[in-house]
């Protein structure tokens, strides 16, 4: 047998004595980890943990599983939203398949989920919405998937929003740049996999009454087309519009997901032409800005949330003190005063079951409810007290994420 693992070998090495040589649906129960929100797979798959982390393991023929482990790589690298590859292991005994490692989507959920919550009526549009926004940016980097569909989809909130994540690259493709027949059928694909997963769910009576699975896969290609539509058109526009046209043209590329790399703006006597090269990695402006002020890592729109409520703490304390506080001092101190008195207040049987910044953001929703209803300002420790055990108590368990279920006694 051969292992092929990528950096840091540490992780790698912890599942070295697994029992790569057995059959991977006959291993000892006592390894496994049994994960409320798994999907459906066509393959067999397990998960283990090891030291709190907690890895997908999907047996898969070797052709395959080489294939996968390099794209999953490579989109890694690249800053897609795929889950991110550890290892295969490969010539296993007996002419059995190989063994494809990832590392498990940390509060990651799955569309069954999603869809047959009793909030789904509502949800429905913001789940397409997401699911199309990852097929185009996959598009951008001339990614051709053949198997798009919300089984091989993963889902994470992101301060109320949705943010997806590929999970299965068997079928896909890498490609300098994809033509529009190669894009076309690829929405249709997905199109025709949406429908019939939906058909399914509503089959077994998990899908809420009022929603048809015809109307909403037939919604996708429309969605596709709007969204690359947006994120890839040129506009022309008189000179004098020229300043805030490109800045209103930077922040809606922004506000809907995409980072921005080249613009070119072409002038003339007749006006100017405006075009913008759309990035296709997760944007990272305020991911990367809070880290640098915090030390935390959380998604894009959990740190545009936090950082706006950092900067209020930080003029809160200006105001108290009479004189200016710097960015290093402010992000500590809000690090400690005001986000970890939140984190902490989760007991630990509520634990895990939304991020810690997902947890926060919710928080500071619910204090402004709190504080509306009221007529004052709440504050946030009341705020927390009362999300804790009216809103977190009765966010289904089944949503704890696996690395938290690990590590219990």
């Amino acid at each position: 047998m051969r292992y092929l693992f990528r950096p840091p070998g540490t992780d790698g090495a912890r599942l070295l004595a697994l029992p790569w040589d057995q059959p991977l649906e006959e291993w000892d129960p006592e390894l496994l980890l049994e994960v409320p929100q798994r999907g459906i797979s066509r393959h067999v798959v397990r998960f283990v943990a090891e030291q709190g982390a907690v890895f997908a393991l999907k047996e898969i023929a070797e052709p395959l599983a080489r294939h996968e482990y390099a794209l999953l790589g490579e989109f890694e690298a690249e800053g897609l939203p795929a889950v991110s590859v550890l290892g295969i292991c490969v010539d296993r005994p007996r002419g059995q398949d190989a063994i494809l490692v990832t590392r498990y989507l940390e509060y990651s959920m799955s569309y069954r989920y999603l869809f047959s919550r009793p909030s789904a009526r509502q949800s429905v549009d913001q789940l397409m919405d997401t699911l199309v926004v990852l097929l185009v940016r996959l598009h951008l980097a001339g990614v051709f998937w053949g198997d798009c569909s919300l089984s091989n989809t993963l889902f994470r909130l992101d301060a109320g929003a949705l943010a997806a994540h590929l999970v299965d690259a068997e079928t896909a493709e890498r490609h300098p740049r994809l033509s529009r027949g190669q894009r076309g059928y690829d929405v249709d694909l997905a199109r025709e996999r949406v429908g019939a997963e939906l058909l399914d769910l509503q089959f077994g009576e998990l899908l809420p009454a009022g929603v048809d699975p015809i109307e909403v896969a037939d919604s996708l290609p429309l969605r596709y087309e709007s969204l690359w539509e947006e994120v890839n058109r040129e506009e022309a526009f008189r000179a004098e519009e020229q300043r805030y046209r490109v800045a209103e043209r930077l922040r809606r590329l922004n506000d809907l997901g995409f980072d921005v790399g080249e613009v070119e703006l072409v002038t003339s006597d007749e006006g100017a032409r405006l075009r913008v090269e759309t990035r296709v990695s997760a944007p990272g402006q305020h991911r990367r800005e809070l880290f640098r002020l915090t030390g935390l890592e959380v998604q894009e729109n959990q740190a545009r949330r936090l950082l706006n409520d950092l900067r209020t703490y930080r003029a809160y304390l200006e105001q108290k003190s009479g004189a200016p506080v710097s960015e290093a001092v402010a992000g500590s101190r809000w690090l400690s005063e005001v986000y970890q008195p939140v984190v902490d207040a989760i007991p630990p049987e509520l634990a895990g079951r939304l991020a810690p910044a997902e947890v926060f953001h919710e928080v500071l929703e619910h204090r402004w409810f709190l504080s509306e209803r009221a007529g004052r300002d709440v504050g946030t420790t009341e705020a927390t007290r009362s999300y804790v055990n009216n809103v977190l108590a009765a966010t289904p368990e089944e949503l704890t994420t696996p690395s938290v279920i690990a590590t219990r006694p």
